[in-house]
């Protein structure tokens, strides 16, 4: 019910959830584009991923590379790419967090992290 007693007016209601869709839209495509970093070993590999989780790159520095011990140089890949995208999902929530409030709540939002 809208103050005064009056009801919704549908139209304008069906404007403001096509909007939330088209800006929702908008900030998953900036999440595509978008580029954070993680890192492991005080910098000795990082890894680069898209705002949406989608890897990009990954830095080994040679230090890190010892042929006798390649489990170490494992680990620090596997922390290094949570620790990116650990970093993206901040991002997600920070630019779709809003938005899914606005759509009520984004629990029951298919394809949302959150």
């Amino acid at each position: 019910m809208i103050p005064g007693g009056g009801q919704p007016n549908m139209q304008q209601l069906l404007q403001q959830a096509q909007k939330m869709q088209q800006d929702l839209a908008k900030a998953q495509e900036e999440l595509a584009r978008t580029e954070v970093e993680g890192q492991a070993g005080g910098g000795l590999v990082k890894a680069t991923v898209t705002g949406s989780g989608e890897l990009r790159g990954l830095v080994i520095d040679p230090k890190a590379v010892d042929p006798e011990d390649t489990e170490t140089l494992a680990d620090l890949v596997v922390a290094a790419v949570q620790a990116a995208n650990e970093n993206a999902q901040n991002l997600q929530q920070q630019k779709l967090g809003p938005l899914a409030q606005g759509l009520g709540g984004g629990s029951g939002i298919p394809g949302l992290p959150f």
